[in-house]
């Protein structure tokens, strides 16, 4: 990273990809303010470097814009367990579509950069290896709401947007409300407790810090449009959770195959996404690490 002359406002920055973020300004000497609603969790960041904001709220948004004075801002902010969104339509369309709508608003107002995280879920999962042009199909209200969100930066005739979709976001973090999959199936691997796992959905799971990264140098280069970046492998669920037990020498004796009918979640997924990440590593430099690359960088 070189453009330190940039001032990144980062919203959710208590969860995973925040962190990460937060964790690279830090590094780089990139000026930066960190916020989540509620306190800071990230003890990596001062006190200073961090202010409580309700995406929720347009008042408090403008507030926090205009007391910071960012160039960018970075939204990671989003429910995002897409079974609990199926169940609770309204507060997925406040949280995911109007909060994102009132930040971009503000942005646009104050001449910000706007860059919004977007899924792999906007797709159908019917032919996977999706690129930037490929058309979008959501299947859950999770999904819709981020497409309505895409669509609301798409459609407006201000281009200082970004959205940058992503895959199965994995590592360590600090105080995290949620685990990710890679960190679950090590713990559950390690005490063999019964594990019930999909073989029919495939996924590309993504590096946090490799993603973080990306977000930034976006910012860096002023690039703007769709991005996809993820992992470099699109594998099943169930080979995801099978090669962290094979690197870390665990046994799969409480592994046990099943289907996502089976499961009879609420929430319909993709069968199979996984990216086309040619633009991403033409356009950034994205070079993304393997599963295999990061299993020892998570203890």
């Amino acid at each position: 990273m070189t453009n330190i002359s940039n001032r990144i406002l980062i919203t959710g920055s208590n969860g995973l990809l925040g962190q990460k973020i937060a964790l690279q300004c830090l590094k780089n000497n990139i000026d930066f303010i960190a916020t989540s609603l509620g306190e800071n969790r990230n003890t990596n960041i001062s006190p200073e470097q961090y202010t409580e904001m309700n995406i929720c709220d347009p008042n408090q948004i403008s507030t926090v814009l205009d007391l910071f004075k960012p160039t960018h801002v970075i939204h990671t902010a989003a429910i995002t367990n897409v079974d609990y969104c199926e169940l609770n339509a309204e507060k997925c369309q406040q949280t995911n579509v109007f909060a994102s709508s009132y930040i971009w608003d503000a942005c646009q107002e104050r001449n910000i950069h706007f860059q919004f995280l977007s899924t792999d879920f906007v797709f159908d999962g019917i032919s996977g290896n999706y690129s930037e042009l490929d058309k979008v199909n959501p299947l859950s209200i999770y999904a819709k709401s981020k497409v309505d969100s895409e669509n609301n930066l798409i459609q407006s005739s201000n281009k200082n947007w970004s959205i940058v979709r992503t895959i199965i976001v994995y590592g360590q973090g600090i105080n995290l409300s949620r685990s990710n999959v890679i960190c679950w199936a090590k713990e559950a691997l390690s005490k063999e407790q019964e594990m019930r796992i999909v073989d029919d959905q495939y996924r590309a799971p993504t590096w946090a810090d490799d993603l973080a990264w990306a977000c930034l140098r976006i910012c860096e280069l002023n690039k703007q449009g769709i991005y996809h970046i993820s992992g470099p492998e699109t594998m099943s669920i169930f080979e995801i959770v099978s090669r962290v037990a094979e690197h870390f020498d665990l046994s799969t004796k409480s592994l046990t195959k099943t289907s996502s009918k089976a499961l009879s979640q609420p929430a319909k997924r993709p069968p199979k996404t996984g990216f086309n990440l040619n633009k991403s590593k033409n356009e950034l430099g994205y070079n993304p690490k393997t599963l295999e690359e990061t299993l020892d960088l998570l203890i």
